[in-house]
């Protein structure tokens, strides 16, 4: 019953991911014709969203909502004596991720007036876009695993909203860093859209984004968090993963 709660948190709160990224990239096309204005308001929705979101459902999964995320827990900490996750729980998140972020997506449709299921057609197969998908996964992978090797897991809700923010307007792929929210993405034609032939170059460069941020996180934190500093990503007792646009 644990398990099933807790995969119930990662549908739920990936679905509720995706469906602030995809609605408010609606929305904000609906009141501006300004691209801008459109990044900056689905941008700042998205961040909100997420912190909100690991501070609800982090103590009950880790609030991974991301499954590259859910691996990098497993693989970083597999040999301690407690383990962020094990793997039959990563094999139970990512599914229930993928699943979740279809769902919001069509949720997010329905709820606009749209098809609830859509074909993107948002091409995004630019090398330069790809490299901004590596680097975006790799600086979050970073982000949330740095927080918990210093002790300070509990600042994960604002700093990952704000990693991921951020990283809508410094990296070229306005930062999916995340495969189950790319999949889901490609279910909805629309602003934050992406075309189901440029999802599997984007989810190749978010793996390869997650192996570099790992081995850089491993060269700058070498040491287990010392006892009595706060659980790790993916605990079942705090929040201190998520999830980008």
């Amino acid at each position: 019953m644990n398990l099933a709660r807790r995969v119930l948190a990662e549908f739920a709160g990936t679905a509720a991911l995706v469906a602030v990224v995809v609605g408010s990239g609606i929305m904000a096309t609906d009141l501006s014709r300004d691209v801008g204005v459109q990044l900056l308001a689905n941008s700042l929705a998205t961040a909100a969203g997420l912190a909100v979101l690991i501070v609800i459902l982090g103590p009950v999964s880790g609030a991974h909502f991301n499954p590259v995320v859910s691996v990098a827990a497993w693989i970083l900490t597999r040999r301690d004596a407690a383990p962020a996750v094990r793997g039959r729980e990563v094999a139970a998140y990512v599914p229930a991720q993928v699943a979740g972020a279809i769902a919001g997506a069509v949720l997010a449709n329905a709820m606009f007036a749209l098809p609830a299921v859509q074909v993107s057609a948002h091409d995004r197969s630019g090398p330069h876009l790809l490299l901004g998908e590596v680097v975006a996964t790799a600086g979050l992978i970073v982000v949330i695993f740095a927080l918990a090797r210093q002790g300070r897991a509990a600042l994960a809700p604002v700093a990952v909203g704000g990693y991921i923010g951020a990283a809508y307007w410094f990296t070229s792929s306005t930062s999916f860093a995340n495969p189950a929210v790319t999949l889901g993405r490609a279910f909805t034609d629309t602003f934050a859209g992406i075309a189901p032939a440029s999802a599997p170059g984007f989810i190749a460069a978010q793996l390869a984004g997650a192996a570099l941020g790992g081995l850089l996180l491993v060269v700058l934190y070498p040491d287990n968090p010392q006892p009595g500093a706060e659980p790790r990503p993916g605990s079942t007792d705090h929040a201190a993963a998520g999830q980008p646009r």
